[in-house]
């Protein structure tokens, strides 16, 4: 059995940035930890990406803040994080969920004919480890899709409880 870990957006500015929080800053020790226990190549992970002109799309409006722009430092993987990924692991995505990650996933639970779990970690957990996690188990209902609750933060500690609840309804395990 192929154990693939999923690293949701942990960057700067979800960390100790524009968007971070103490819950954030805390779960980095034990993400750095998960990752020490899966091979290189099979950690994957995404990074929130938006254009220069983020507060004038719909996301901007709702969310005011401008946050993970492109190049900016705000929008880097946290270094110790990110020297644990390869650079082709790594989906930019403009959006909450990754349809690039889940098409990966997918042509690795295909090859490995299905003997494939998938856990996720990362930031924030009522957002986009949500959306990512239920985009993989529409792409792949059959899937072991999991979470480990200890090694993500939501945007507060109540969307992430909420969101964790939200993910077991929809048959994605606690790890």
């Amino acid at each position: 059995m192929r154990n693939i870990l999923v690293v949701i957006d942990m960057q700067n500015d979800f960390i100790d940035g524009a968007l971070g929080t103490k819950e954030a800053v805390a779960i980095v020790p034990a993400v750095i930890a998960k990752m020490k226990a899966y091979p290189k190549e099979d950690i994957f992970a995404t990074r929130d990406t938006h254009p220069t002109n983020y507060l004038e799309t719909q996301e901007g409006k709702y969310l005011p803040v401008p946050h993970c722009i492109q190049g900016t430092e705000g929008w880097e993987i946290r270094p110790e994080i990110a020297e644990m990924l390869l650079p082709d692991h790594i989906f930019d995505k403009p959006t909450f969920g990754s349809t690039a990650l889940a098409e990966c996933m997918k042509e690795i639970y295909e090859a490995e004919k299905g003997e494939v779990t998938f856990t996720f970690v990362g930031l924030c957990t009522d957002i986009c480890v949500v959306s990512n996690a239920l985009l993989l188990k529409a792409y792949l209902p059959e899937a072991r899709i999991a979470v480990d609750p200890s090694c993500c933060a939501g945007v507060t500690p109540e969307k992430h409880a909420a969101a964790l609840t939200t993910m077991q309804s929809c048959q994605i395990q606690m790890d």
